[in-house]
């Protein structure tokens, strides 16, 4: 990928205590899965449906595919499996409060904002950034 002029955040991973790991993990799969839940109630998406269980949050785009999202404790991350980009593991960044995969640097907020607005149609921002632990 080319750089661009805007200057990327240089993410870093954050030692997390086991509280502020699921504090703050808690914190973004609650915020995900309302705003998921309400865009899917604002908006007619065929094959569209969300849900949550056990940490885990499932989110069905008919067509376009299954995307899940889910804590993995032991690691204190959170792991995304997309139907475009493939499995992905994200660490959290105090210094920035965001989810980040330390392989390309993007933020979760970005991948998702980038490939559901891509897949739906419709231009969505999910509220993750700004966590505090």
């Amino acid at each position: 990928m080319a750089s661009s002029s805007k200057s990327e955040p240089q993410y870093v991973v954050s030692d997390l205590s086991d509280d502020e790991y699921h504090s703050i993990s808690d914190a973004c799969m609650d915020r995900m899965v309302e705003y998921f839940e309400d865009l899917g109630d604002e908006h007619e998406i065929p094959g569209y449906d969300v849900e949550f269980q056990s940490g885990v949050m499932t989110l069905k785009l008919g067509e376009s595919g299954t995307y899940v999202v889910n804590k993995q404790p032991p690691n204190k991350q959170l792991w995304l499996s997309s139907p475009t980009s493939g499995p992905k593991r994200y660490d959290y960044d105090t210094k920035h409060k965001t989810w980040f995969y330390n392989r390309d640097h993007h933020s979760l907020k970005y991948l998702l904002d980038t490939e559901i607005t891509k897949a739906i149609g419709i231009e969505i921002d999910v509220p993750l950034d700004g966590l505090n632990v």
